[in-house]
């Protein structure tokens, strides 16, 4: 390998190095961010996150099943802004609605778990 290569790759894995040193993982830095697991800023982004979660799992089971919102919403007996509203978390659901979602829309079963 011709030794200007070599010096241009020895400079870059320095600096690749040294930037590493400054990265964090991600539990690093929501702890930064929203202090420890039990405080209320923590507590509330945690909530805030779970939600985002929910939605985000059923706008990906409805594309893998290669369906419209309109569609879903069809099966369901609902209409397209309400799930859109439930994917992107504007709207809450009630674990009724969701058992229907999953049940009648999708065909699947929802199981629900307290984790203490």
């Amino acid at each position: 390998m011709p030794k200007v290569i070599t010096n241009t790759i020895r400079k870059t894995n320095k600096k690749m190095s040294h930037k590493n040193k400054n990265l964090k993982s991600l539990d690093q830095f929501v702890d930064e961010q929203y202090g420890k697991k039990g405080t209320k800023k923590r507590d509330n982004f945690e909530k805030g996150y779970e939600a985002f979660k929910l939605g985000f799992m059923l706008q990906q089971a409805r594309l893998e099943k290669g369906m419209t919102q309109e569609e879903l919403a069809e099966k369901v007996g609902t209409n397209k802004g309400y799930i859109s509203r439930v994917e992107n978390n504007i709207k809450d659901v009630r674990i009724s609605t969701l058992q229907k979602i999953i049940e009648k829309g999708f065909g699947g079963r929802l199981e629900l778990a307290i984790i203490m």
